[in-house]
C-alpha cells in the first residue's frame, strides 16, 4: 500500500539511504525503517524499461531525492541542455523533495572524464558558477542543492577557502547546499585544514541535506570511495553538525563493497541516535 502524502512529507524530513539495485529485494519485500531514498539521477534518465519500472514501484512507498553527477557546473563547456531536459523529465516523474549535484566539473571540450574534479577557488570561477547555477535553476524551475566535493589537490591561484566559495555561491545564485560531512573530513585531512572551522563558515539556512559515507584511508591521504562503514571520526563530525545545524535531512551513501542490508540499517539507526543526542545537547 502506498504511503499517504502526509506520511511521505513527514518521512522526507528524516533519515535516508542511497537507492541501490543490490538492495531492491529487501526494499520490495517488506516496509523498511528508511524515511526516504536518494537516487543517482543519471541511472534513471532513460526512456523506459526496468530501471524506471522499479523506481516507480519503490517511489509509491517512499519519498525520493535526486542526486546528479553530470551537471559539470564548473566546466567551461556550454551547459548541456539535452541533459537538462532529460533531468527535468525525470524530476516531473519522481517529484523529488530535493534535486542536487556537485560543485565540480566532469569534463571539457566535449570529453566526459567521469569524475568530479575540483574548481579553482577564484573570483572568476565563482562568477562563472553563479551564472551557470542561476541558468540551471531557471531552466528546471526550482532550486538545486550543490554538494561540497572531496578534493586531493588545490590550485596555486586559489583566492578563498572552499567554505567561503560555497557560501557566496549559495547567496548569489540563491541555491541550496548539500553538506557532505565525509567530504569535509576527507578534504580537511588531505589539505590540513580544520574541519569544524570549515563547517562554521557554511550558512546554516542554506543546507538542505547532509551526506555521510565511508572512505579509504591510504595513510598519507584519504579517498572518498563510499565502500567502507562510516568511521568514528566522521560520526563525531556528524554529531557536531547536528548540534550546530539542527534537524536537517541526512543520509548514508554506499556505492561499493555492499554489506548486508541489515548492516546498513544498523548504521542508519546509529545516525538517528546520534542526531537525537545532538539535538538534545543543543536544546
Amino acid at each position: 500500500m502506498a504511503a499517504s502524502d502526509n506520511q511521505q512529507k513527514s518521512r522526507a524530513q528524516g533519515f535516508g539511504l542511497g537507492l541501490r539495485t543490490v538492495y531492491y529485494p529487501e526494499i520490495l519485500e517488506a516496509p523498511q525503517p528508511v524515511d526516504w531514498f536518494e537516487i543517482i539521477s543519471e541511472n534513471f534518465m532513460v526512456p523506459g524499461g526496468r530501471p524506471l519500472a522499479m523506481l516507480d514501484r519503490i517511489r509509491a512507498d517512499y519519498p525520493m531525492r535526486m542526486h546528479g553527477v553530470s551537471l559539470s557546473l564548473a566546466s567551461t563547456d556550454p551547459l548541456d541542455f539535452d541533459y537538462l531536459r532529460a533531468l527535468k523529465r525525470l524530476i516531473a516523474r519522481v517529484e523529488p523533495e530535493l534535486v542536487s549535484d556537485h560543485l565540480a566539473w566532469t569534463g571539457v571540450r566535449g570529453l566526459n572524464l567521469h569524475d568530479l574534479l575540483p574548481a579553482p577557488l577564484t573570483q572568476e570561477a565563482l562568477d562563472h558558477c553563479v551564472e551557470r547555477a542561476r541558468r540551471v535553476q531557471d531552466f528546471l524551475g526550482r532550486r538545486i542543492a550543490l554538494e561540497n566535493p572531496s578534493t586531493y589537490v588545490s590550485f596555486g591561484a586559489d583566492e578563498m577557502s572552499e567554505a567561503d566559495f560555497l557560501a557566496e555561491l549559495a547567496r548569489r545564485a540563491d541555491c541550496l547546499l548539500l553538506l557532505d560531512v565525509n567530504n569535509v573530513f576527507v578534504s580537511a585531512f588531505n589539505h590540513g585544514f580544520d574541519a569544524k572551522d570549515y563547517l562554521d563558515r557554511i550558512p546554516k539556512e542554506r543546507v538542505a541535506q547532509i551526506h555521510i559515507a565511508g572512505h579509504s584511508d591510504m595513510g598519507t591521504h584519504k579517498i572518498d570511495t563510499h565502500d567502507h562503514p562510516v568511521c568514528g571520526d566522521v560520526w563525531e563530525l556528524f554529531s557536531y553538525v547536528r548540534q550546530s545545524f539542527g534537524p536537517i535531512p541526512a543520509m548514508i551513501e554506499r556505492d561499493d563493497r555492499f554489506p548486508p542490508f541489515s548492516e546498513l540499517l544498523d548504521e542508519l539507526r546509529h545516525m538517528r541516535e546520534l542526531a537525537e543526542a545532538g539535538e538534545r545537547a543543543a536544546a
